[in-house]
């Protein structure tokens, strides 16, 4: 299939890993290892080690990913250039099923995608490499857009690290604010592959059918969506989200598989104010690395 077909996985940004990690356990998710990245800075170039890594919160579908400079003296993968606008998400990653399909499909539509970009990581240190099949879209401004499929699911989605205290279980929403709307909603669509609807909050939804094993090795049939939102309508689905820079990869959603009771007594017991939004609960951006985190059952 040359399309994407579900929401991989988003990545929250900082310059310093300890921190990140300390909020996401408090917030009840277990995570992996740490993990130093490599791969190929260009499709043709020797495999090397990146500056950047690690650590990620997987769930049954999707995953959310933890990620900072470990090592400054070696290349950033492109943190740098993400953390001079905010600390906060700046990666949304869709699957695919057939990288050299996509990559047809990406170059007919006039974009100027080098090639496949592989990126790979130890699991855990002394552990099996992982390996990923990835398509960046070339100098988007929201930060890094990519279809990414994975080479090695088998050893990510590890059972040690996906016993959350929260309960959440599926990643099934990113939103963003720009201005305008559709030019960033438009580039994603040509990501994808996919059409674009109106969002009823004001701007735009790009849905994705979902498919078994698509993102993650025990993921469901499953729809997700990304909505990219005018700045004033993000109040009324983020309220008091403030937005640093246009564009702005806002906030994501993580579906939890118990209506949201555990997450409500693990974020009261921890003292973490968190914003009620009927049954969804919204953990504000000071609480989560610089992203908002909407709780829905």
């Amino acid at each position: 299939m040359s399309t994407a077909v579900a929401l991989d996985h988003v990545g929250v940004a900082a310059r310093d890993l300890g921190p990140l990690v300390a909020a996401y356990e408090r917030l009840g998710f277990a995570l992996s290892p740490v993990a130093q990245q490599s791969g190929r800075r260009v499709p043709e170039g020797p495999v090397e080690p990146f500056g950047s890594g690690n650590r990620c919160a997987f769930l049954k579908h999707g995953y959310i990913e933890l990620i900072a400079i470990l090592d400054p003296a070696l290349f950033p993968n492109g943190l740098d250039r993400f953390l001079a606008r905010y600390a906060g998400l700046h990666i949304i990653a869709l699957a695919m099923q057939d990288e050299q399909a996509n990559l047809v499909r990406l170059r007919a539509a006039g974009l100027a995608v080098p090639g496949v970009a592989y990126l790979e990581r130890p699991v855990e240190p002394g552990g099996p490499t992982a390996r990923f099949a990835r398509l960046p879209l070339p100098d988007a401004p929201e930060g890094r857009l990519q279809l990414i499929r994975h080479l090695t699911p088998e050893l990510i989605w590890d059972a040690r690290w996906m016993d959350h205290a929260n309960r959440a279980e599926a990643l099934v929403s990113v939103i963003l604010a720009a201005d305008p709307a559709a030019e960033t909603a438009a580039r994603l669509s040509r990501l994808a592959g996919r059409p674009l609807e109106s969002d009823p909050a004001g701007g735009f939804l790009l849905a994705l059918p979902g498919a078994t094993g698509a993102a993650g090795p025990q993921a469901p049939e499953l729809r997700t969506t990304i909505r990219v939102l005018e700045p004033e309508a993000l109040p009324r689905v983020l309220p008091g989200v403030t937005i640093p820079t246009l564009p702005f990869i806002a906030g994501m959603v993580v579906r939890t598989a118990d209506g949201n009771a555990a997450v409500r007594q693990l974020l009261a017991a921890r003292g973490i104010d968190a914003v009620a939004l009927g049954e969804e609960l919204l953990v504000l951006p000071e609480d989560a690395g610089g992203a908002a985190l909407l709780f829905t059952p």
